[in-house]
Parts: C-alpha cells; sequence; structure tokens
C-alpha cells in the first residue's frame, strides 16, 4: 500500500509541472546590487547595454509613483532578446506589481473599438493597494465540544476554548461555524484566526506546546507559538486590485463574474470617472494607495495612426502606467498613412520614449543561451553537438537552434543515447528547413506550386529555350 501511495504522489507532482515555454528560463534581469549586468545571470545572456538600460527603467518602477506616462521602445533585430528583457523585468517587478503583455495585433481581433481595447489595457496595468482594518479573533484551541441530537435531526451547537498566554476565553458555536471548523479539521492544540465579519477560519499551524502529541508528523506540518496578548485583535488587510477590475465589477450586472467569463465588453467613460473619483478619495484618506504596473505592447509597429494618437494621449494622464514597447523594424511605413518612419512610428511619439537597441548575439553568447535552453528542457548534449548547434544558430537564427533541441533529443531517445550527438543534430537538420533553405527551395521549385509570382518577362526566356530545344 505504501508503494501504491508513493507512486500516486509522483503522478500528481508530475501533473502540476509547468509547460516550458520560449522565455521560462528568465527569472529576471541578472543585475547586481548597482545595477550592472553579469555576463549570464537569471536566465540572462548578453545584451548588457540593454539590460543595465531596463534595470534603470526598473528602479524607477519600483520607486512608486513618480514616473507616470514614462515609455520606453525596445528596437532590436529579429531573436535578439527584446522580449526576453521586457520578461525579466516582469520577473524582477514580482507579482505584487500589475504587468500586462499584449500582441499590437490583439487589437484588431477584440470584439470593440481600438480605443477601447486599449484604454482597459492601461488600466489593467495601474493595481490599487488598498487597506482594510478587520477584527479577528486568534489563538490557540484548548477544547472543541460538540453537542448533537439524539434523532440527528436538530440544530448542532456547540463551545470553542481558545487561549493565548495572558487569557482563556470559551466561545459558544453555531451550525456554521461547527461546519467551517470540521472543514479545516481544527482539533485541540491548532492555532487559529476567526475574522468576526465573515466567520472565515484559518489555520496558522500546530502550538510548539503539542509538538510531543505524536510520535510521527507530517513534513507539511508546522509548528506556530501560541499568539500573545488578547484573543480579539485589530488586522490590516491588504487587496490588490486593477482599475480594470474595478471598473468591471462596477459595470456590469452580473459584477465580479464577468472576470471569470472574459466577456467584459466596453466600459462607459462615466464608471471609469467614477471609480477614479473614488480612488482619489481613498488615497486621501489613507485607504488605499497606487501601484503604477507595466503594459508591454509587442510588435508596436502593427498598431496604425489612431493608435498610436491614442498613445500619444493616453500617456499624458496621471494614471498611465511604464509602457514598453518592442519593434524589429527598420525604416517603414506608419500603418494607415504612406509616409515612413523610423521603427514605423510617428515621429511626435518617438519623442516621447527612450529607445533602448539590442543587437545581435555574439558566438559565446548563442552557446551559453543554447546550454542554459539545454538544462531548462532537461537536454543532455555532448560539446561537439554544441558547438555544431552554436554554428547553426549563427548562420540561421537563434529561435530555430533553439527548435532543434527538443527535436534533436527525440532522436537521440530513438537510438537509445544517453545524449543528442552531432548525428542527431545532423538529423533534424535535414529534416527541417530553417527561412534561407526554404526560401532557396521555394526559388528552385516555385513553377510547381500554386499562384506563384513569376514575372512572365523570367518566363519567356525559358519557353523559348524549350521551344528552340524542341525544334
Amino acid at each position: 500500500m505504501a508503494s501504491t501511495s508513493t507512486d500516486t504522489t509522483g503522478l500528481r507532482d508530475i501533473t502540476k509541472m509547468e509547460r516550458i515555454g520560449a522565455h521560462s528560463h528568465i527569472h529576471g534581469l541578472g543585475l547586481d546590487d548597482n545595477l550592472e549586468a553579469r555576463e549570464t545571470g537569471q536566465g540572462m545572456v548578453g545584451q548588457l547595454k540593454a539590460r543595465r538600460a531596463a534595470g534603470v527603467m526598473l528602479k524607477m518602477i519600483q520607486d512608486g509613483n513618480k514616473n507616470a506616462g514614462r515609455a520606453i521602445l525596445m528596437a532590436g533585430a529579429p531573436g535578439t532578446g527584446k522580449t526576453a528583457i521586457a520578461m525579466g523585468m516582469a520577473q524582477s517587478l514580482g507579482a505584487d506589481v500589475p504587468f500586462t503583455m499584449l500582441a499590437a495585433s490583439e487589437i484588431f481581433s477584440l470584439e470593440m473599438s481600438k480605443t477601447e481595447a486599449l484604454t482597459q489595457a492601461f488600466r489593467r496595468s495601474i493595481g490599487v493597494r488598498i487597506k482594510e482594518e478587520s477584527e479577528i479573533i486568534e489563538g490557540e484551541v484548548v477544547e472543541i465540544q460538540i453537542d448533537r441530537s439524539t434523532t440527528g435531526l436538530g440544530q448542532k451547537s456547540g463551545k470553542l476554548t481558545l487561549k493565548t498566554t495572558e487569557m482563556e476565553t470559551m466561545y459558544d458555536l453555531g451550525a456554521k461555524m461547527i461546519d467551517a471548523l470540521n472543514k479545516e479539521k481544527v482539533m485541540a492544540g491548532d492555532v487559529i484566526t476567526i475574522d468576526k465579519a465573515s466567520g472565515r477560519i484559518s489555520k496558522l499551524g500546530r502550538s510548539f506546546t503539542r509538538a510531543r502529541d505524536y510520535d510521527a508528523m507530517g513534513s507539511d506540518t508546522k509548528f506556530v507559538q501560541c499568539p500573545d496578548g488578547e484573543l480579539q485583535k485589530r488586522k490590516e488587510v491588504v487587496h490588490t486590485v486593477s482599475l480594470h477590475e474595478m471598473d468591471v465589477i462596477n459595470s456590469r450586472s452580473q459584477g465580479f463574474l464577468a472576470l471569470f467569463s472574459g466577456d467584459t465588453g466596453e466600459i462607459k467613460t462615466e464608471v471609469r470617472e467614477q471609480i477614479n473619483q473614488k480612488v482619489g478619495e481613498w488615497r486621501e484618506e489613507g485607504k488605499a494607495e497606487i501601484v503604477p504596473g507595466v503594459l508591454f505592447i509587442d510588435e508596436v509597429h502593427v498598431l496604425d495612426i489612431e493608435c498610436f494618437s491614442f498613445l500619444n494621449r493616453a500617456l499624458e494622464d496621471p494614471l498611465a502606467p511604464v509602457v514598453i514597447m518592442a519593434s524589429n523594424r527598420g525604416i517603414s511605413k506608419i500603418r494607415g498613412t504612406n509616409y515612413k518612419s523610423p521603427h514605423g512610428l510617428p515621429v511626435d511619439l518617438l519623442d516621447r520614449l527612450l529607445i533602448i537597441s539590442t543587437t545581435a548575439y555574439t558566438e559565446p553568447e548563442i552557446k551559453q543561451i543554447l546550454t542554459i535552453r539545454c538544462e531548462e528542457e532537461d537536454v543532455q548534449m555532448t560539446e561537439d553537438a554544441k558547438d555544431i548547434l552554436t554554428r547553426i544558430g549563427m548562420e540561421t537564427s537563434l529561435r530555430y537552434a533553439i527548435h532543434l533541441i527538443t527535436a534533436s533529443s527525440f532522436v537521440a531517445k530513438k537510438r537509445k543515447a544517453a545524449a543528442v550527438d552531432v548525428a542527431d543534430i545532423k538529423r533534424v537538420y535535414s529534416l527541417f528547413l530553417d527561412e534561407k533553405r526554404s526560401v532557396q527551395m521555394l526559388k528552385e521549385y516555385q513553377g510547381q506550386y500554386m499562384y506563384n509570382e513569376i514575372d512572365m518577362a523570367d518566363r519567356e526566356p525559358a519557353i523559348g529555350n524549350s521551344m528552340q530545344m524542341s525544334v
């Protein structure tokens, strides 16, 4: 029976594992206390200047309300780590600071206007830290007495005895409180808290005085000191919600259920104005504070001139988050116009941005990134295989080389090898084309594809030659 239980636990742990994503190996920006970028740190490799600049912006964000409406543009060629740096910033900010990630193409696929979609994204990126005081009862359970009817039909009642280091009190229990205690599996010796307003019971752990009650304890058993002072206390509870969540709760008949359905729809301006006014009042009273977050817009050049005009105005709002944009375009057309501009963004918007440029990775950096990805994907690879994969990454692209890691590991498993070798890399390289080889193949065989765009001028000499040969 013991072995069966262990296997089940192992299976349960495996199902909880997160899937490996393109940037799941990133855990921060890899900076030291002086904001100097380490060569390799927290999953980040290279791009030292860009990471230092992102670290400075990170400090500005963490400073609080002083930097509303700041905007950054991450500009660089594809595969130079723009999104990785943004993900590093998100990891460094922590869970309490809102971080909204948005692809610019999403704006055009939502069932709402473009400006409404951008407004919701902005307000998702601003948090409100609300402070509430609640009365709680905190103590160690001395005894629980539950009286049940002999017929089993009557109301349950009981008594709960709680103590601290200074006092001991007995409380009468109703049916709901008895059910709550049974649900939490509270027993004598547990240290619990009871919220007087909601009746919610939280178990903090076992008292140290009861540590010797049992010969064996589970690994998850937590021991805490018996509370001191009075049983009834006032405790400050802090909740962090985004402005968008407050908008949704106050704008629809189903309230917070709309947050789970995702069907928030367009929100009236009047509702947002009332929310802003209420949050302003709470700030003056000291009940709430603003937590400025980050809005990351990837492929920002996909937005059109109307969206750029909206961004110009939205960045001037005192409740605007820090906006980070990423673009891999050079001098290209601004969508919705016939004018060309650097990075495909209007010049007046570029003037508001701090631009961080990223450069191509060097060969040692590519090898280091591939090594980190092998560890992340749990793939054993020989040094010779890493060398040839690095060369492939230099000649094709880093993304293509990363995609070959998992494919080559399956080929290695097929031949029952402990580690990926050069032969496995060559095998998957021959099976999967990169962009350059795919284009070369299209040039050679495009006549066999439908709707190919070969100029007639290119085809006529070939037709003439074939006619001469037939004659």
